[in-house]
């Protein structure tokens, strides 16, 4: 979760800053947990405890699903995300110009993907797990998720700037992870860009994970794989290349070919170390986040 100084981040802050819903947090840390259930660990009251849930809930910081049980019905309670990323800024700048393309993970226009690999709508599974064929399927446009043990894949932006038009800086915004055999938190995969075949640089990406499910995870999709990834922004400009503002090379903006009607996109992963590696793209209603791929081009 991507956390500010504006007003929208505050019911974070405000959900955090209480001991008894920091300690609902550590508990479902370990496990899918029912308001009773929690209760009973707290020592406190049900309604006490459905208040704080709810407090966590409206934050973004819970999700819960309805569970009959035994001819009972019960709210299991589940984290949406473990990791809050906070941005502090001091000022607000001037509105800068910029174009704006939203792109389905399943817009791809060339991948290849080795097992174990896959992709699937919110509806459901597009073909068989582990079966390359599949990613040419003409259903792949709907596909919310996508991931390879080793590959790339491609997409291709519409340039929409006029050519008076001079591009200051592009903003890659997505939900990426590993992929490992089922799931694994421990399971790094450096995980490379390239712009119009120019390699910007590598981020490496700690997991794979599913320890709970994702926030936006379809009922249908399964427990024990990939549930969720980390939201990064990968910018380039004047100074650089940087993941959520950490520089990962030198080159700049000026350095990269803007001509032309459109510019590709490719983010790629190889198997460095032996058992490890792979890469998951998450978009709309997978995940934690809820988005597709998004891309800013300011300019001036």
């Amino acid at each position: 979760m991507y956390l500010t100084t504006d007003a929208d981040s505050l019911r974070v802050y405000e959900a955090l800053a209480s001991e008894v819903r920091l300690q609902i947090i550590d508990l479902l840390n370990k496990k899918e947990m029912h308001i009773k259930e929690l209760a009973a660990e707290l020592y406190l009251s049900s309604a006490i405890v459905s208040t704080h849930v709810s407090k966590l809930q409206k934050a973004g910081l819970v999700s819960y699903r309805m569970r009959r049980i035994n001819g009972g019905t019960y709210k299991y309670c589940s984290l949406c995300t473990e990791f809050l990323q906070i941005k502090l800024s001091r000022f607000v700048s001037a509105a800068r110009k910029f174009s704006e393309i939203t792109l389905p993970v399943g817009h791809y226009t060339n991948i290849e993907a080795a097992p174990t690999c896959g992709l699937a709508s919110t509806e459901k599974m597009i073909g068989h797990y582990d079966n390359p064929a599949y990613f040419l399927d003409p259903e792949r446009v709907n596909a919310g998720i996508l991931w390879f043990t080793r590959g790339f894949v491609e997409y291709k932006v519409p340039n929409y700037l006029f050519k008076d038009q001079l591009v200051k800086e592009i903003e890659i915004s997505m939900e990426i992870g590993s992929e490992a055999p089922y799931i694994n938190d421990n399971w790094p995969s450096d995980i490379q860009f390239m712009i119009n075949g120019t390699y910007l640089g590598t981020w490496t990406s700690p997991g794979d994970f599913g320890k709970m499910r994702g926030r936006f995870s379809p009922d249908w999709w399964q427990n024990d794989v990939n549930q969720y990834g980390l939201m990064k922004v990968l910018r380039i400009n004047e100074h650089g290349c940087f993941v959520d503002g950490l520089q990962i090379s030198e080159l700049s903006i000026q350095q990269l070919p803007w001509e032309g009607s459109h510019w590709t996109f490719t983010i790629s992963a190889d198997d460095t170390s032996q058992g490890r590696g792979g890469l998951t793209l998450y978009g709309k209603g997978f995940g934690n986040y809820d988005q597709d791929i998004v891309i800013r081009s300011y300019y001036e």
